[in-house]
């Protein structure tokens, strides 16, 4: 389901598994200093979404298409709270983004 990038807390796995079951976070799959590239391969390999903050994964979508697909949180600086609020008020949103197989990437703010 979603991959959480290591510029999102880890926390938030916990925070949106009931809402987003499967959810998960870099760190927790060893991949904390891997590449932008080996985390876009990881989220490839898998069928994960990944969420970021890093406009990186951005570029990635328009040059590779789904999947990976890319949620990118463009809240700026920002807490926790503020990015689980927004993934709970943009479930919807993120619903029918999860269920367009040609949709690559997906903005929110």
């Amino acid at each position: 389901m979603l991959l959480f990038d290591e510029n999102l807390a880890a926390r938030l796995v916990a925070q949106l598994k009931d809402l987003y079951p499967g959810c998960d976070h870099v760190g927790a799959l060893g991949l904390t200093a891997a590449s932008d590239r080996a985390i876009w391969q990881y989220g490839r390999d898998h069928g994960l979404v990944i969420v970021t903050k890093d406009e990186d994964f951005q570029r990635f979508s328009i040059l590779y298409g789904p999947p990976s697909k890319v949620i990118w949180i463009q809240l700026g600086n920002c807490s926790t709270a503020d990015v689980t609020r927004l993934l709970h008020e943009r479930r919807a949103q993120i619903a029918r983004f999860l269920a367009d197989e040609a949709a690559a990437f997906l903005a929110l703010a």
